[in-house]
């Protein structure tokens, strides 16, 4: 890809973008969240078309006007948000539009797409019915049926955009096993992540994009972390988890044998005025349900919530969100934003009485609002009216951040705060974990990354299978031990 310039209305997001990609090779592509990483992707791939530059496949100069046209040229691209379609089963996923079909009367060969769906999930270390409807599949799975689709379209050029942000570390290996069987196939992958770890241990070589140039490549032996985080950002970022010591002050919330049919069995814990309480575990070990259960999402059995040692009846979210509690959900796309409104509109949602004069909704308000938090949280966009669907992942997730910051919570849930965010915006959340904790509000960190929980919290709660398995301070807390407990182990009090 060769001068691949890009402009949307009243923003210019690739100019004279330089990027090749071997055969055999899996070439990353880093750059802070809205640095073009997606959108000159989506111009290979067939989903946007380019303003200027070339694109040569072997050596020929290729104009790629649909994705069709990609899939044609061996394009196979494996987005950050998934495309399955929920209501079809696997298999039907894994061969939409390319069915197989019993010769002329064009039936669909069932048994053979059962077949072929399983010899392909099979190749991921999944024991999936590929018969099962696709959106009964937790988003880790999901992902993995992604993958097996694109397996099924024989790619010779594979984009994987963060791809292992939804996987367990299990579905991880799995996948990093596909990806090195495909590289002795001489198919070319390219590898969009911001975890630095992977970027090491699987990738050849590197290119790095800022503000819609890019900034160099480098093969992975001859570069390190703290030069790849510097031509990202264009400045050092010295401490990857600005962890800011502060004395807990009373307890702001707890939770007494909280109960969920099927999915929380008897939690109790607390979190304190000024503390960030990790929670950790494997996926499907509870902790989403936990956070939904405390914000009113999920109906709970028996159990009790108590505000500044002061019970509360808590059935929906309005109920929660009237008792100080704010929920940053794990998936921003479904559940934390209306992706065709507007940056302004999505911060209002939480917000209405505080941008309403008399019941009325005040325009003027609005913008205040919006403006002060974009400010506050740097959001990369054009200004408040912009669609928030065309921002950038990272972007949204401030956005996400900023409706439930303006709500003035006394308790902030964080469920994956910085999944498919840049390591600069990282930062910017930590920081701002670190102000909020300084103002006195109680915060709770889900997160599947251990060093995230470890770095940022200061007490860790470990969860297997709906209950609390393990608790440690910080200080004393160790990824071994947060494992022993999530998968299972002996109960751990420590501290």
């Amino acid at each position: 890809m060769n001068d691949i310039s890009k402009s949307f209305p009243g923003v210019k997001v690739l100019e004279k973008v330089q990027f090749n990609l071997n055969a055999g090779e899996v070439h990353a592509l880093m750059g802070e969240n809205g640095a073009g990483k997606s959108t000159l992707m989506k111009i290979l791939g067939g989903i946007y078309p380019k303003d200027g530059g070339q694109v040569s496949i072997k050596g020929t100069v290729t104009d790629i006007t649909s994705p069709s046209k990609a899939q044609s040229l061996g394009i196979v691209m494996i987005h950050q948000e998934l495309n399955l379609i929920p209501d079809l089963t696997v298999m039907e996923n894994i061969f939409l539009g390319r069915e197989f079909t019993y010769g002329k009367t064009k039936l669909i060969n069932w048994p053979k797409m059962k077949q072929e769906a399983g010899r392909y999930l099979s190749q991921l270390g999944l024991t999936i019915d590929p018969g099962i409807i696709a959106g009964e599949l937790s988003v880790g799975q999901q992902q993995m049926i992604e993958i097996a689709k694109a397996l099924s379209m024989h790619a010779e050029v594979l984009v994987l955009d963060e791809p292992t942000a939804a996987l367990t570390d299990r579905e991880i290996e799995a996948l990093f096993q596909v990806i090195e069987a495909l590289k002795k196939q001489g198919v070319g992958m390219v590898y969009i992540s911001h975890r630095m770890e992977e970027i090491f241990r699987i990738c050849d070589r590197v290119t790095v994009m800022r503000d819609g140039h890019t900034v160099g490549t480098d093969r992975i032996g001859e570069t390190n972390m703290d030069k790849l985080v510097k031509m990202m950002v264009g400045r050092e970022i010295k401490d990857r988890f600005p962890k800011v010591d502060i004395s807990a002050g009373e307890e702001k919330l707890r939770v007494n044998g909280l109960t969920v049919k099927g999915k929380l069995h008897d939690i109790s814990f607390s979190v304190r005025s000024g503390e960030i309480l990790g929670i950790a575990g494997l996926m499907g070990a509870g902790r989403t349900e936990l956070a939904k259960a405390i914000f009113g999402v999920l109906p709970v059995q028996q159990g009790e919530i108590r505000i500044n040692d002061k019970p509360v009846t808590i059935r929906k979210p309005m109920d929660a969100i009237a008792a100080g509690i704010a929920l940053v959900t794990e998936d921003r796309k479904d559940e934390g934003l209306l992706l065709p409104l507007s940056v302004r509109d999505n911060i209002s949602l939480p917000n209405l009485a505080d941008v309403s004069t008399n019941g009325f909704m005040s325009r003027k308000k609005e913008n205040a609002l919006a403006d002060r938090l974009i400010r506050q949280l740097t959001i990369k966009t054009p200004n408040g009216e912009y669609t928030v669907g065309a921002l950038s992942g990272g972007n949204q997730q401030k956005v996400v951040i900023g409706k439930w910051l303006a709500t003035r919570p006394e308790v902030f849930i964080l469920d994956e705060p910085t999944r498919g965010v840049d390591i600069g915006a990282k930062k910017e959340i930590y920081d701002l974990m670190n102000q909020l904790v300084s103002n006195g509000v109680a915060i709770i960190m889900i997160s599947s990354e251990l060093p995230e929980v470890l770095g940022m919290s200061d007490r860790i709660l470990v969860m297997h299978e709906g209950r609390i398995t393990g608790e440690f301070m910080r200080e004393d807390a160790t990824q071994e031990d947060i494992m022993h407990c999530a998968t299972g182990g002996a109960k751990k009090h420590v501290g």
